[in-house]
């Protein structure tokens, strides 16, 4: 099995301005590769936006770190439908081109997922900011682009702070305290099946957990109870992915929220899954037949 596992220029090794996270495209593909070769396959870390690939030279393709699509979106899935045209794609374009957009919470709460309270502000002005407080009845907001990743043009906002610009489509939703003492969980599900899960927490001071912020991992022994919201989560979804990672945080009621479903290019945390490479072989067998 040859597989394409597509990248961002600036996550590759030779990259000259390499991103500072670009050690979480190294430790997938340690993870993946050795299972690949042992199989005898091979795993191809490629940027998904070379012109000079020749795409049919592969069995599938993997989305991987490709951790720049936020800002060149169009651009993006025209690649990907190339690619798709020429072989399997993983996953496939329908489901990146509607996990894209964070408006695919609003469906998951039309069809019973609890998720963390939202607004949403297509059109963002500071009069808009200031009376999201009000209308979330919370002094203390988090707001995030509808498309983005990394917490990119992120911000958290008390009652009666300036406002910053926020020139792109926002959400805007209550800060949990439960990110700043319990973390948030994130389960991975591989072909519609629990992998691992793990527990991200900020660094002192900060309340986002990517690694980029200073944020932490450590494996964690989820229940049966979270496992369960997790697969219900992805079972409410029109195709089963072949890859996951529900990100969860704790209510003040004490239940677990969704916070975002990752179906592009999430990281998957293979030092808290030793499995995971096992498993994706796996799955992508089962998919390629």
């Amino acid at each position: 099995m040859r597989v394409a596992y597509l990248a961002s220029r600036l996550t590759l090794p030779a990259s000259p301005d390499r991103r500072f996270d670009a050690f979480e495209h190294d430790l997938m593909i340690d993870c993946l590769a050795p299972v690949f070769a042992a199989n005898g396959g091979s795993l191809t870390a490629l940027a998904w936006d070379d012109a000079n690939v020749d795409w049919s030279a592969f069995d599938a393709a993997l989305i991987g770190s490709t951790w720049d699509y936020q800002d060149n979106l169009k651009t993006f899935m025209a690649r990907l439908e190339n690619i798709e045209a020429h072989t399997a794609l993983f996953n496939s374009c329908a489901t990146v081109r509607w996990n894209s957009r964070k408006t695919y919470l609003r469906e998951l709460e039309s069809k019973g997922v609890q998720t963390v309270p939202t607004l949403w502000l297509d059109t963002p002005r500071e009069k808009d900011v200031q009376q999201a407080f009000d209308r979330l009845d919370n002094d203390d907001l988090v707001f995030k682009r509808q498309i983005g990743a990394n917490a990119e043009g992120q911000c958290r906002l008390h009652r009666g702070d300036p406002v910053p610009p926020m020139p792109e489509p926002m959400m805007a939703q209550p800060f949990l305290p439960s990110i700043q003492s319990e973390g948030e969980m994130s389960l991975i599900i591989i072909d519609g099946a629990f992998s691992h899960a793990l527990i991200k927490s900020a660094a002192a001071g900060e309340y986002r957990i990517q690694s980029s912020y200073g944020g932490s991992e450590r494996g964690h022994d989820a229940d049966q109870k979270d496992r369960a919201a997790a697969a219900a989560i992805v079972e409410a979804l029109d195709e089963t992915p072949l890859y996951a990672r529900v990100d969860m945080a704790r209510g003040d009621d004490g239940h677990m929220l969704l916070m975002e479903l990752e179906l592009i290019e999430p990281f998957l945390y293979p030092l808290q899954g030793p499995e995971l490479g096992a498993r994706l072989y796996a799955g992508l067998e089962n998919r390629l037949g």
